[in-house]
């Protein structure tokens, strides 16, 4: 009997024990994690009948306030003066269809809990403020219309950032909707059109700008760049590589042929201007090696999700399997040889299992901008009280140091080439030093389609780049064998002139 008694008591101590542990893992480890999570609503709803802060652009036009209910249950409710435009970033807030972006983000400093709110709230005791204020986002207005504009009803996404700071200026995605009808009082209204997007074939509820990663294309080439200036196995003048038409790597017969079957080569700066597929891929194959490619990715934020201040953002990827070593490295193989060498050679133009977010590629950029300093991304810049003085100024400064600053200044030289005679021409604006690298990225599924890309930085010629931007043009039906140059291009093109015409 005592035997009998000390196994139940033995299980009942094993059990108490797991759910003591489970109750710590939820309400210490994971709290953060779980109350940020987009399916968990409790604490925006906890809060939801009450005047939030009005969220404004860097240039002052009012994004989302509240405005007293006419109808329903509640007192106040969330209106959206710009419709569709910031669905993506400023959010929506609905009772019965919860919280995204900015709205769900910053929801603390929208209530006013945040402690320089509540510090002001202190002082206000004898002279109690009016209002809850205002919080002020990133986006410039003017360059998320443009956005919008030069996009048009194409499916993709646009994002431009300050390379220096990583506030984000312009996040604009199509397909995009109306946020008032997710924050509609009439909850048959909400929850309708809630159902309806989220069946939506495109999905017009996600972000196509950080929650999507595809394939890259040719704008990787400057990840590859990157690995062999940062490996010291090329210079921006040596080695010439031999002109070809291609580059089959060890262990295949397949081979990669540069865009459009045509014959190209020379030093790096040669090599992107012309967005050469053959010897890209023969330096990682050959000179540079998986360990190389992978660090230098990985620097450069691939494999990690970026830390940007909006919900649920995806990690950009780039592989890390490439089978069992079959010869090791040495003088006369840098590289070495692997199981999946070819797929190493295919990764290296951004093709195969590598895939990126627009937001990731204007990361990757802004770092080249910058010094090879990639900045933190973010959409909030102040918290103001109801009188406009600000409380709080939000400036997280690095994320990742992807390359050292000779690397990134011969990258910049490069790029500059490549505005000017290459591809990202089309980028290119009288008076301004720009740099780009344009992307065409085969969809793989036997058609003809092709996603667009380009990746672009631009400034005054006495001055840093002021301005990084990504643009990803998406293969859909229809849309045919598109280019970076031709159909991405223009697209930066518009946001620089925007930008430095305010």
């Amino acid at each position: 009997m005592d035997t009998a008694l000390r196994r139940v008591a033995f299980i009942l101590l094993a059990c108490f024990t797991l759910l003591f542990a489970q109750l710590n893992r939820l309400q210490v480890y994971q709290a953060e994690d779980l109350a940020n999570h987009p399916a968990n609503t409790r604490t925006v709803l906890r809060d939801f009948d009450r005047q939030r802060a009005d969220i404004i652009s860097s240039d002052g036009v009012l994004l989302a306030t509240s405005t007293e209910a006419e109808q329903g249950s509640f007192r106040w409710q969330r209106e959206y003066p710009q419709g569709e435009l910031y669905a993506h970033t400023v959010g929506y807030l609905g009772f019965t269809t919860g919280a995204d972006g900015m709205e769900r983000s910053h929801h603390d400093a929208l209530v006013g809990r945040t402690s320089s709110q509540q510090l002001v709230d202190l002082s206000n005791i004898l002279n109690p403020d009016t209002g809850p204020g205002s919080i002020v986002a990133t986006l410039d207005h003017g360059l998320q219309d443009t956005a919008r504009r030069a996009l048009g009803n194409r499916q993709g996404s646009v994002v431009a950032l300050d390379p220096s700071t990583g506030a984000i200026r312009a996040m604009w995605s199509w397909p995009s909707f109306d946020p008032n009808l997710l924050s509609d009082p009439d909850s048959s209204v909400s929850t309708s059109t809630y159902t309806e997007l989220l069946n939506a074939e495109a999905n017009p509820l996600r972000s196509r700008a950080y929650r999507e990663s595809l394939a890259p294309g040719s704008t990787f080439k400057v990840i590859t760049a990157a690995a062999a200036l940062e490996a010291g196995a090329v210079t921006l003048t040596s080695p010439v590589f031999e002109a070809t038409d291609g580059y089959v790597a060890p262990l295949t017969s397949h081979k990669i042929q540069n865009f459009g079957g045509r014959t190209c080569g020379g030093n790096l700066v040669d090599l992107l201007v012309r967005s050469c597929n053959g010897p890209f891929a023969q330096l990682a194959a050959e000179e540079l090696g998986p360990a190389v490619m992978i660090n230098q990715a990985e620097a450069a934020g691939f494999n990690s999700v970026p830390p940007v201040d909006l919900p649920a953002p995806i990690e950009s990827s780039y592989p890390v399997d490439y089978g069992k070593e079959l010869q090791t490295p040495n003088p006369d193989n840098p590289a070495g040889l692997y199981e999946n060498t070819p797929v190493l050679a295919q990764t290296a133009i951004g093709q195969n299992e590598v895939r990126a977010t627009p937001l990731q590629m204007a990361l990757l950029i802004s770092g080249i901008a910058n010094d090879g300093i990639i900045p933190t991304p973010h959409v909030l810049q102040a918290i103001q009280t109801h009188t406009g003085q600000t409380i709080a100024e939000n400036s997280p400064g690095p994320w990742r140091q992807a390359m050292r600053p000779e690397t990134a200044a011969d990258l910049r030289e490069a790029l500059i080439a490549a505005a000017t005679d290459g591809g990202g021409a089309t980028a290119a604006v009288n008076g301004l030093v720009v740099g780009a690298k344009t992307g065409t990225a085969e969809v793989g599924d036997g058609s003809a389609s092709s996603h667009a890309w380009i990746v672009a930085f631009a400034g005054p010629p006495d001055g840093p780049p002021q301005l990084a931007v990504a643009v990803l043009v998406e293969a859909t039906e229809g849309s045919g064998d598109q280019t970076g140059g031709r159909v991405a291009g223009p697209i930066a093109r518009a946001l620089f002139e925007e930008f430095f015409t305010e």
